[in-house]
């Protein structure tokens, strides 16, 4: 008996880092850490890579409240977790922890746990015992070290945007022999043709024809479809119209907010904007980087 005790503790320490001896789980076909995380292994890669503090992981993962699904990425591995510090007993990165690359595995978390710190799905049930379950296929893992050389790299790239932003609009205004003097913020309108209808005024219904470009050209988008077609942007699912839209109740750039404010029925002009008027320092993917300043072309249709 005293031989098989020992065995016994040998191998509880041998197994502390996956299960930590902890209670048996209730959850069929998994097993429990000593935290309350229950998990289970459909593939196991224990010669392969494994996951570190810091980590981002590569992953195919289904994330569901019990039996109702919230996120789906299957069949389209992506950058989705970094290994971070657990934020309560039983928390997920317990779990990740345990991975290697190419492991299938399914982790189970308190769905209270979560729902104390974020917001949660109508279905979710406070005091049921329902449980957040992690279906992951780990497909690769890109190091901490090679994550923050990335974020530097990044860094310094949009630095030397911002930087260089001025004196691309500064060669674009002189290549394009715009006289036109620019806002306070550095809003250019160039209102080619004068607008004899009503004018675009808060809370008034407006249809505008547009293309958007950047400053090299490249055509992003237009609600014109002769123009989506000879740029290449053309969507055939996409009805091709003026866009419609109160002023006022819709969420524009402000820069587009700016300048149709000075424009009237029959308007049409060429508007430049600074990317801070614009997408600023974020951009908007795949088509506009992080301080991008842009050009719309603008055909006001009707002001009702």
């Amino acid at each position: 008996m005293k031989h098989l005790m020992k065995t016994l503790a040998v191998f509880c320490i041998a197994a502390t880092a996956f299960t930590a001896c902890g209670p048996k789980s209730e959850l069929e076909g998994f097993k429990r850490t000593k935290s309350g995380l229950h998990y289970t292994f459909a593939q196991e890669n224990k010669g392969a890579q494994q996951v570190e503090m810091g980590d981002v992981l590569v992953v195919e993962m289904k994330m569901r409240l019990d039996d109702s699904i919230m996120f789906d990425n299957t069949g389209n591995p992506q950058r989705l977790i970094q290994v971070t510090d657990p934020m309560f007993q039983g928390d997920l990165p317990e779990g990740l922890l345990m991975l290697h690359s190419g492991d299938i595995a399914t982790f189970a978390v308190a769905a209270d746990s979560i729902a104390a710190r974020f917001p949660m799905p109508p279905f979710y049930k406070e005091g049921m015992g329902m449980k957040v379950y992690y279906e992951i296929k780990l497909s690769s893992i890109v190091k901490k070290a090679d994550v923050e050389k990335e974020q530097l790299e990044y860094e310094a790239a949009m630095e030397k945007a911002r930087n260089e932003e001025p004196e691309l609009i500064a060669k674009y205004i002189a290549d394009n022999n715009i006289t036109v003097k620019p806002t306070e913020n550095g809003l250019y309108i160039i209102e080619k043709k004068k607008g004899k209808g009503a004018k675009v005024e808060m809370g008034k219904r407006v249809r505008v024809n547009y293309t958007g470009k950047l400053l090299n050209g490249k055509v992003f988008d237009t609600s014109v479809e002769s123009v989506a077609q000879e740029n290449g942007v053309y969507n055939p699912a996409r009805k091709y119209e003026p866009l419609a839209y109160k002023v006022g109740e819709m969420s524009l750039i402000q820069g587009w907010e700016q300048a149709m404010n000075s424009l009237s029925a029959g308007s049409v002009a060429t508007i430049i904007m600074p990317s801070e008027l614009g997408y600023g320092t974020r951009g908007s993917q795949p088509h506009i980087a992080p301080y991008s300043p842009l050009v719309f072309e603008l055909e006001v249709v009707s002001v009702e």
